[in-house]
C-alpha cells in the first residue's frame, strides 16, 4: 500500500521525465540552434577592490551574527523564568573552579559549595534583620539594662578563612 507522500512523489517524477524533452525543444530556435546570445565578457576586475569586497561582506555577516547573539541573549533574559523565592545574594572565588554562593532560599538564607560536579550545604545562615529584630524584642522585653551588656561578638577570622576551613582546605 502506498503512502500519500510517495504517490506525491512518484507524480512529481513522472511529470519531470514527462516536461525534460518539452524544455529541450522550446531552448532551441527555428533553426534549430540555441536561442541564448553567448554570455558578454566583463573586463577583469580590480584585484584590491575585490579584496575590498570581500573584507566588507565578512564584516557585514560578523556584524549580522554579534547583532543576533545579543538579541537572543536579551530575549532570553526578558523571558527567563524566574523563581520568586529563590535569589543569589552573594557569590565569591575560592579557587580556579570553586566559588561559595550565598542563597535567600524564602525565609532562609543557604552558603552552598560549588565545585565542578559538586554542589553542598555548607550551613544554614541567619537572617542579619531577623535576627536584629529578635534581639530588639528580646532586649524591650528585658529591660535597657541587657542591651548595654550585650555587646556584639565579632570573629577574628575573615569568612574567607573560615569557609576555607569549613571545606577542609
Amino acid at each position: 500500500m502506498q503512502t500519500p507522500t510517495k504517490n506525491l512523489l512518484l507524480a512529481v517524477g513522472a511529470l519531470t521525465l514527462l516536461a525534460a524533452p518539452l524544455c529541450a525543444a522550446a531552448a532551441t530556435g527555428p533553426a534549430g540552434g540555441p536561442i541564448f546570445a553567448a554570455p558578454v565578457q566583463f573586463p577583469a576586475a580590480n584585484p584590491t577592490l575585490s579584496v575590498v569586497r570581500t573584507v566588507l561582506a565578512l564584516a557585514l555577516v560578523l556584524g549580522l551574527v554579534f547583532a543576533a547573539a545579543a538579541l537572543m541573549r536579551r530575549l532570553r533574559l526578558m523571558s527567563g523564568v524566574r523563581a520568586p523565592n529563590l535569589e543569589v545574594l552573594s557569590q565569591i572565588s575560592l579557587g580556579a573552579r570553586e566559588r561559595a554562593v550565598l542563597l535567600r532560599a524564602g525565609p532562609q538564607r543557604l552558603l552552598i559549595g560549588v565545585a565542578p560536579g559538586n554542589v553542598r550545604l555548607l550551613c544554614l545562615v541567619p537572617d542579619a534583620a531577623a535576627d536584629a529584630a529578635a534581639d530588639a524584642a528580646a532586649g524591650a522585653a528585658a529591660g535597657p539594662a541587657a542591651n548595654t551588656a550585650a555587646a556584639p561578638a565579632s570573629p577574628g577570622v575573615n569568612f574567607r578563612e573560615l569557609l576555607r576551613r569549613s571545606l577542609g582546605r
